[in-house]
Parts: C-alpha cells; structure tokens; sequence
C-alpha cells in the first residue's frame, strides 16, 4: 500500500469515526471533511441542540491536533484570542503569553454572541495565517483550521458577521434535525459526551499537511474550468444575486472540489463535485437580490440553469 493509499484509509476511518457520533449527517461530516483538506475554514449555523458543537468536537478528537475551543461571549475581547505582549524587567523585553488562536484546530463556538471587535481578531489568522500583536507578526500551526458555530440571527444577543468575515470560511452549512431512524438510535444509543471521551486519534497532524497535498494533485480539466467559469459568471448576473462569486471565491470552489473527489477516492473532478460543494460554499457568501424566493432554491435554480460540460 503506498503512502497516499494508507493516508486516504486513515481519513475514510476518522470519517466514519465522526458519522458514528453525529448520526444520520453524513453529508454534513464529509463538507467538513472537505473544509479540513482543502485548507479552509467551516461555518455551522443552526438552532441549539442539533450536534454544532458535537461535530466540532468529533472532528477535533479525530484529527488529533492541537486543539482548543473558544466560548465566544458578548465580553470576550481581542486579547483573549490572540494573546498579549507582557514586558519582563529583567530581560528589558515583551514576552508573548500566546492566546488560544496559536493552535491547529480551533472552536470557536457562538462566534456571533461576541461583538465584531471580537470576531475581528480572528480575520488575520484565518486569511493569512499569521497574526500581529504589537506590532510583531507571529506565525499559526500548519495545519490551521477553524471551526465556527453560530446561532441563527433572529436569536438575542447575536452579532451578524460582517462579509469580510464570512468570505474566510470555505464552507457553511446547517446540521438540521435528524431524521425519525437517526433521532431514534440517537435517544437509546449512549450519550454523545461518553462516546467522544472514548474516541481516539486518527490522523496526525503530517499526514493532514500529506492528504492535503494530495488534493491539490487532484486533476481539473479544462472542461471543467468552463463549467466553473460559467457558474461564477452566472452568480454575477444581478437578476440573481446583489453580488456575485468573486475570483477568491471560485479558487474555494476549486479546491473544495479537488477535496471532495478525493474523499470519493477519485484522482480527478467531476462536475458532479462542483454541485455538490457549490451551495456550502455560497450558503454565506450570495444574498438574494430579492426576496420572492429562499436562497437555497436560487441556488438550485442557478445550477440548472447552468448546462453541465
């Protein structure tokens, strides 16, 4: 078996590992799958109690990384994300007492209960991965991977993203109730809490930075670069949306899709791929230019609308 075939094993079994945990959402898992390999971030906004935090946490234990989760509250400041610079009298010097952000993985959970001050300090990192703090510029771990949960916004006490914000997630998605079979294994199965204490390792922090790589040498055609064209030019038509996909955007579409053939263990993207990731990837990115129809079904409508090469 050769390096890249035992990596991608390792990452089918840490896939069904976390669809033991959060049951009946296996396409929910595998887009988070897809945010960690592609080098992205993930958003997961839903109403309390249907597994936001669960999954996070499965996703955490598997992967196996540095890991540490940030409450985020209405008095929560900057500092206690980042850090903060201490002067030492005897060394005439600041010391950096690093904040949680210096980890590979990180929760932030209800990121939109902190006020934009606060949600602004993790802009830095996720986009660049580097943060400055008085003034010197500190590199994050590789990998670096974040992982937001959000109420819905009609919630108290919630602060909206700002565009700038949401456009660092590559994916965003809703868990949503279970179905009957899945809500029914869930109420006699064991509790979630126990079952996560109990879940191991599975991927080291080299073989993410391997299986990511491996992603990138998944091939695109030139086909298939015009059908992605095609989408991100029909986004930009304002009968749809108030504005369209920006290039960013369509490079996040490319290796979202890169990474999710690679989970189908297929060396190259399909189109099918394309689909699949697109309405994760522009849930928080495009806004209805009106209000006749739900985003979702504009998406749906947009991707008909655009033949298939």
């Amino acid at each position: 078996m050769s390096a890249t075939e035992n990596r991608l094993q390792r990452l089918q079994d840490a896939r069904a590992a976390v669809n033991q945990i959060l049951l009946g959402k296996d396409r929910q898992v595998n887009l988070a799958f897809c945010a960690l390999l592609a080098r992205g971030h993930l958003l997961i906004e839903d109403v309390p109690g249907v597994g936001k935090t669960t999954l996070a946490h499965a996703m955490a234990r598997v992967i196996g990384s540095d890991y540490q989760r940030i409450q985020f509250t209405s008095d929560l400041l900057p500092a206690d994300i980042l850090g903060v610079s201490i002067y030492k009298r005897e060394k005439d010097e600041f010391e950096l007492h690093p904040g949680p952000i210096f980890s590979q993985v990180i929760l932030a959970d209800e990121i939109n209960r902190a006020t934009p001050k606060t949600q602004s300090a993790l802009l830095e990192g996720m986009a660049e991965r580097q943060v400055t703090i008085e003034n010197q510029t500190h590199t994050l771990p590789d990998p670096f991977f974040v992982m937001a949960t959000q109420n819905p916004l009609d919630l108290v006490g919630t602060f909206p993203l700002p565009d700038s914000q949401l456009d660092r997630f590559l994916i965003s998605f809703a868990i949503g109730y279970p179905d009957p079979a899945a809500e029914r294994d869930l109420l006699v199965a064991e509790d979630r809490a126990r079952l996560l204490d109990r879940t191991e390792q599975m991927l080291t922090p080299e073989e993410i930075r391997g299986l990511q790589e491996d992603c990138d040498a998944v091939h695109v055609s030139s086909s298939l670069l015009d059908y992605v064209q095609a989408l991100l030019a029909e986004t930009r038509d304002e009968r749809w949306f108030e504005a369209g996909l920006s290039p960013r955007a369509g490079l996040a579409l490319l290796a979202a899709s890169r990474a999710h053939a690679f989970l189908d263990n297929r060396d190259f993207v399909a189109p099918e791929d394309v689909k699949t990731i697109f309405p994760a990837l522009t849930r928080h990115r495009l806004s209805p230019s009106g209000f006749s129809q739900n985003p979702e079904d504009q998406v749906r409508e947009l991707l008909d609308q655009v033949p298939i090469p």
